[in-house]
C-alpha cells in the first residue's frame, strides 16, 4: 500500500511511523525545510521538502499511483485542497485533518466522507477529566472485527427515521449527533441534514452499510 501522507504534525509523524511499522510505503511532504530534513534522516521513508497543496509537489509524489493520501497539515483549506486534488487523481482513500466544525460541514458538501476532527476528541476527553469523569477511549472498546462508524446522512436518508432504513446484520444504529445534541437510536429519530449516524458493524459489512446509506465508497 503506498500512502502520501501530508504534513509533519504530532499527527502526520505518528501516522507516518505507524504506517511503516506495517509496511506500507510512505510518502510525507513537509513544507518547513528543518522539520523535513530531521525527518528525512530519522524516518525510513521519502520525505518531501515541499508545500504540499502544489499540484506539482503531489505529482512529484506520484499521487495518481498512491492508495491512499491523508492531508493533516494545520489549516483545514489547505487539507481540503488536497483532498480535491486527490480525488481529481482517482486516488481510492482521501483523509482530511478538518479542526473546524464550519469546514467539516465544506468537506461534507464536497463529497468527503473520511474526516477526523483531534482537537474536538482532545478537547472532550480533557473536560471529562476535569469533571472527575472517568471515560472509556473507544479503542478499547473494539474486539475482533467489530468496528463503530460515524457517518453523515446523504440525500438518500435524509427524511427517513432510523427504523425505515434497511442495515445488514450484525448492525444497528446507536444514535445520531445533531449539532450539538446526542439522540439514542431507540427514539427513531427522522433524519436531517447534517445530522450524523453513529452505529456499530462487523469490518466485512461496511461497503453494505456504506451502499445502505447511499454511500458510493469502498473501503
Amino acid at each position: 500500500m503506498r500512502v502520501i501522507v501530508v504534513g509533519a504534525g504530532s499527527l502526520g509523524i505518528n501516522l507516518t511511523k505507524n504506517m511503516i511499522q506495517q509496511g506500507k510505503e510512505v510518502i510525507l511532504i513537509e513544507k518547513d525545510e528543518s522539520i523535513a530534513k530531521e525527518l528525512a534522516e530519522t524516518l525510513d521513508c521519502t520525505v518531501i521538502n515541499a508545500e504540499g497543496t502544489r499540484p506539482d509537489i503531489l505529482e512529484k509524489a506520484d499521487i495518481s499511483n498512491a492508495d491512499a493520501v491523508v492531508a493533516c497539515t494545520n489549516i483545514d483549506q489547505n487539507n481540503i485542497l488536497i483532498g480535491l486534488i486527490a480525488r481529481d487523481a482517482k486516488v481510492e482513500k482521501v483523509i482530511l485533518k478538518i479542526d473546524d466544525r464550519q469546514f467539516m460541514d465544506v468537506a461534507n458538501k464536497l463529497g468527503f466522507y473520511y474526516m477526523i476532527n483531534p482537537s474536538s476528541i482532545s478537547s472532550r476527553y480533557i473536560s471529562d477529566v476535569l469533571r472527575g469523569i472517568n471515560t472509556i477511549e473507544l479503542s478499547n472498546l473494539v474486539r475482533s472485527d467489530v468496528r463503530f462508524m460515524g457517518v453523515m446522512a446523504t440525500d438518500q436518508v435524509i427524511d427517513m427515521k432510523l427504523s425505515e432504513i434497511s442495515l445488514p446484520e450484525n448492525s444497528a444504529f446507536i444514535g445520531i449527533y445533531r449539532k450539538d445534541e446526542f439522540i439514542l437510536a431507540e427514539k427513531d429519530p427522522k433524519l436531517h441534514e447534517k445530522d450524523e449516524l453513529i452505529l456499530v458493524t462487523r469490518a466485512d459489512l461496511i461497503n453494505n452499510v456504506n451502499e445502505a446509506l447511499g454511500r458510493n465508497i469502498k473501503t
